[in-house]
């Protein structure tokens, strides 16, 4: 049982620490026909590789947790490490635009909801370098990639929203957040190899309140976009799949060519995306 109360209690804890976690979020029916969508991904991904030659099976056996993962096993460097214009795909809809979900948003960003043009499905394999986000903050790549638009990073109306299709714990690579840094304003971020990374010495003010957020699937993270987080390497044998994504209020521009997808609207409810044909039918914009 959900109540207005305890909405409020957790939009407290959003403005206070910086995200709140809602438990139990997606059915087990929509879990599966998630899984069922990205495990055609990987299809594609085996069937390139078997038309290489790299490969002698297509491994449609191999649990969805691990085939990614023995499909690159010889070759991690060339393995995908995430999939973006490839998610419209009609069982990921009641994932993106789900309605309880999208209540606790529009309670932290108004009326007007777009889902961002940046979401995301990641497969962490074991071991994988290119996999190992480092801590940062979401502001900080928007500063970064669109700095003669950015302006003030901290006044954008964004919250990002992160869910496991596996359970997600320390050993296979959850999750790390820096409660209350979302107060600290933008903090500087310098590149490495792979990604952003928030210089030590810029968090060692914070790092003694660092929480693991492990999470199981159907669970949802829901987080603010100047929050530091990071996360930790997979040392397991199989793969910790998530997803990722932004909401934003829709008045404000994406700095980005795209302009994404309205997910809820009183001023413009035709332009909302309708249903899963409807967002299947729509392109990444």
């Amino acid at each position: 049982m959900d109540s207005l109360t305890e909405q409020a209690m957790r939009l407290d804890q959003f403005h206070e620490q910086g995200y709140f976690i809602l438990r139990d979020v997606f059915a087990s029916a929509v879990l599966t026909g998630a899984r069922s969508a990205l495990n055609r991904l990987v299809d594609c991904q085996a069937q390139e590789l078997m038309v290489e030659g790299r490969v002698e099976s297509t491994l449609e056996q191999e649990p969805f947790e691990t085939r990614l993962y023995q499909l690159y096993r010889n070759c991690l460097d060339q393995a995908p490490d995430n999939w973006r214009p490839e998610l419209h795909l009609p069982e990921l809809y009641p994932i993106f635009f789900h309605s309880f979900l999208l209540d606790h948003v529009s309670a932290l960003l108004g009326a007007e909801v777009r889902l961002y043009p940046n979401y995301t499905v990641r497969p962490k394999l074991p071991d994988h370098p290119q996999t190992l986000v480092l801590w940062h903050q979401d502001g900080g790549y928007t500063e970064h990639w669109h700095k003669s638009q950015a302006g003030d990073v901290s006044q954008l109306g964004m919250v990002n929203v992160w869910t496991p299709l596996v359970p997600a714990r320390v050993a296979n690579g959850c999750m790390q957040f820096l409660p209350g840094t979302h107060l600290a304003g933008l903090l500087p971020h310098v590149q490495r190899e792979f990604y952003l990374e928030i210089p030590a010495e810029a968090l060692e003010p914070y790092l003694d309140m660092v929480v693991d957020i492990e999470l199981d699937p159907g669970d949802v993270v829901v987080f603010h976009n100047m929050l530091c987080h990071r996360g930790l390497p997979n040392q397991t044998n199989s793969i910790r799949w998530s997803m990722d994504w932004r909401y934003q209020d829709a008045r404000q521009p994406t700095l980005r060519e795209e302009q994404g997808h309205l997910a809820r609207s009183v001023e413009t409810p035709q332009q909302v995306v309708q249903g899963p044909d409807d967002w299947a039918r729509r392109l990444f914009s």
